[in-house]
């Protein structure tokens, strides 16, 4: 079982990565983090592969007043999206046509809702921005919902000032990446030894679960 779980994570987080790198290609705007990012890959000249990483390795530094641990999956997570996003990047062409760009940003949709659901059903740790999202709520008594709200507005906030890429890609991300985990994640949820705790729905944005 555990070599499913560590096997389906791995997957799980390098088809993440390269869903953000056809975010990109699509070129018609991007998650709120990823705008972050991509505002400050621009302002940093790293590639957003590297500037992911550091980002995440950064929030998981706001778990210690939150009191969160992380898991292997959430190290994993750290590292690997990123990773893989700059190798989908090198793989990847841009595309200057609308039909073109439609098509891989419906694609970088549905991928991402698979890779979604395939490392949060894995059960190794949540993403670095998830802990932060669920470590503010309980520390605040907030709701999920706001805790995410909350954060992701002042990340996309920034993201867009730094010159980050805000679209209709950013709509239909928000609209479609929770009802397509929700609707994915009991294909691969590993069953728990013990019953686990219900997830809820709004939990399951991978804005929050990053991815």
């Amino acid at each position: 079982m555990m070599i499913r779980r560590i096997t389906q994570l791995l997957i799980g987080l390098a088809m993440y990565g390269i869903s953000l790198a056809m975010f990109i290609r699509a070129g018609l705007g991007l998650d709120p983090w990823d705008v972050f990012h991509q505002g400050l890959a621009g302002l940093s000249g790293f590639s957003i592969g590297t500037v992911v990483v550091a980002v995440s390795f950064l929030v998981l530094l706001l778990w210690i007043p939150l009191r969160q641990k992380p898991g292997f999956g959430t190290l994993a997570n750290a590292v690997l999206v990123g990773v893989f996003a700059d190798i989908g990047l090198a793989l990847i062409p841009a595309f200057s046509h609308l039909g073109g760009q439609i098509g891989m940003l419906a694609g970088a949709v549905v991928l991402n809702g698979i890779a979604s659901a395939c490392y949060i059903g894995a059960r190794l740790g949540p993403g670095a921005r998830d802990g932060l999202m669920t470590g503010l709520a309980h520390r605040t008594g907030w709701s999920v919902r706001v805790s995410r709200t909350l954060i992701e507005v002042v990340v996309l906030g920034i993201g867009w000032l730094l010159g980050g890429s805000v679209g209709v890609g950013t709509v239909l991300y928000a609209l479609a990446i929770g009802p397509l985990v929700q609707l994915m994640l009991p294909w691969f949820m590993v069953p728990a030894a013990v019953k686990a705790p219900a997830i809820e729905p709004e939990a399951l944005d991978p804005c929050a679960v990053r991815s």
